[in-house]
């Protein structure tokens, strides 16, 4: 009989750091806060509360050309979580 192994959740780290998802193909940005981050995702206060696309561009800090490709997870009221894609 096989044994599987159940993948664990990877360790989260809480955060307070302001980010940036980008819109529209980097053309506009929306200010978020990160509330914890993990290797493989992270927990986002979305500050207006509007729509989120199912895969979006973080970027963690003020330099828009350093951003992280990510895919929308969960969505609860002005909180998503989104875990990172590619080569994140």
């Amino acid at each position: 009989m096989a044994v599987f192994k159940k993948e664990g959740r990877k360790a989260r780290h809480p955060t307070g750091h302001d980010a940036w998802m980008m819109l529209d193909g980097g053309f506009a940005k929306r200010n978020c806060t990160v509330l914890n981050l993990s290797s493989g995702g992270a927990r986002i206060a979305v500050i207006d509360g509007g729509p989120v696309d199912s895969t979006l561009n973080m970027a963690f800090s003020k330099d828009a050309r350093k951003l992280t490709p990510c895919r929308l997870v969960w969505r609860k009221g002005r909180e998503i979580g989104v875990e990172f894609i590619g080569g994140a």
